[in-house]
């Protein structure tokens, strides 16, 4: 049996990582344990809509890039509702270079992926507002029926 090589030394050695994904916070993009993504380290500086691969604390994350200012890069995953501040180069391992979807390669140099990748950010705090009115409207409907 071959042994596994963690996410930074693939990277460093074979110059690529390649993984199912693990979490929700990128869906629909990828799904969780279900769609088999490609990283590779940056070549050149990140951008608005890129997705990197970068450390928070002990863990590997990855979202997408939807902004930039003077700490660094604002970064937030297409499912999700906060977005983190400051994220820095030194913290960033690699970039979503592909993925595969049901065994077929998504090209993210397409018009498809590209549409998609800019109306996500442009939508997402419209998206934002209506989860967090979703979810209030949860908790007041749990108020409700428990009295």
């Amino acid at each position: 049996m071959g042994e596994v090589l963690h996410i930074e030394d693939a990277l460093n050695e074979k110059g690529v990582y390649v993984s199912t994904t693990s979490g929700v916070s990128m869906y629909p993009m990828l799904r969780n344990r279900r769609d088999t993504i490609i990283v590779k380290p940056p070549t050149a500086p990140l951008k608005k809509y890129d997705v990197p691969l970068y450390r928070r604390g002990d863990d590997y994350v990855l979202h997408r890039i939807i902004g930039k200012d003077d700490r660094g890069y604002i970064i937030c995953g297409d499912n999700c509702i906060n977005k983190e501040y400051g994220i820095t180069e030194n913290q960033i391992i690699g970039v979503l270079v592909g993925f595969y979807r049901d065994g077929n390669e998504v090209n993210m140099e397409g018009v498809g992926y590209k549409l998609y990748s800019r109306a996500w950010v442009f939508l997402h705090p419209l998206i934002c507002a209506f989860k967090k009115i979703k979810m209030k409207a949860g908790k007041v409907k749990r108020l409700w029926h428990s009295k």
